[in-house]
């Protein structure tokens, strides 16, 4: 698995390694057997990633993973037969965990990461890859399934990049997907700050968080098609498990709080 240890696609291997830790230790958080599996599978060394990442860090991501599986359970609830599309997919194992026998799920990431991907979880009559960036909207086109509704996933993808970038895509959304939805995740521009030195003190150069947003209600105006249908801090919700200890306990409270981390869901 020969991957640059400071570019963006070595960060794939980061919420994989969260989401397995996280479902052998607190399974009743978030349980997520495949990613168990790949990492004890998989010919990567995930030590570094273990002693670099925190246990917030750990548990954040596998918060949201859990908020965007609710979120979509909650979608194909009400359109069981969706679309629904992945945007730097990684090594995320959504389908193994939302899967109701009938959506049909596309995981979108660049040709590299797809490549790896391939070797790892071949794809399946439901499950299909697609190797392009997320702003090559030519990708809609291969979203065959669309009569049941779009959902969109976008979990720590868009805050890479500028918001001019993000708006425009947005905008391309509104007028390829209409009616689709999408939850995805922000940071205030302090936090991403934080994180960001965070990152650089382990050596993360390639993962910078460059969109950020202290209101994400100003998303509405970059267009008349964008409505927010929810918007939530991290851990909304979760059960304060008193084994994360004091520490952690009082900083998650300060994120919600605070709304520093939040997870968004809109339509476009």
């Amino acid at each position: 698995m020969a991957i640059e240890l400071n570019t963006i696609e070595e960060t794939l291997f980061i919420p994989l390694w969260c989401r397995a830790y996280v479902s052998k230790k607190y399974p009743s958080l978030l349980y997520d057997p495949k990613a168990v599996e790949l990492v004890e599978t998989v010919d990567y060394d995930f030590s570094s990633i273990d002693e670099k990442f925190d246990f917030l860090y750990k548990l954040t991501s596998a918060v949201r993973a859990k908020h965007f599986d609710d979120e979509t359970r909650a979608y194909i609830a009400e359109h069981p037969g969706a679309s629904v599309i992945n945007l730097g997919a990684g090594f995320d194992t959504g389908f193994c965990r939302v899967d109701n026998g009938r959506l049909q799920w596309f995981d979108l990431d660049l040709p590299s990461v797809i490549a790896l991907r391939q070797q790892q979880i071949p794809e399946t009559g439901r499950t299909h890859y697609i190797a392009k960036s997320l702003f090559d909207m030519s990708w809609c086109n291969d979203i065959k399934h669309t009569s049941d509704g779009v959902f969109i996933v976008s979990g720590a993808t868009l805050i890479y990049f500028k918001e001019t970038k993000v708006r425009q895509f947005f905008s391309s959304l509104a007028d390829v997907l209409p009616g689709a939805e999408m939850v995805f995740n922000t940071y205030t521009t302090r936090e991403a700050s934080r994180i960001n030195e965070a990152l650089r003190r382990i050596g993360a150069k390639g993962a910078t968080i460059t969109w950020a947003s202290n209101d994400v209600n100003k998303i509405k105006a970059w267009g008349a098609q964008i409505t927010i249908m929810d918007t939530f801090p991290y851990f909304k919700n979760i059960r304060r498990d008193p084994a994360w200890g004091e520490d952690i306990i009082k900083k998650i409270n300060a994120i919600d709080e605070q709304k520093t981390m939040n997870i968004v869901h809109v339509r476009f």
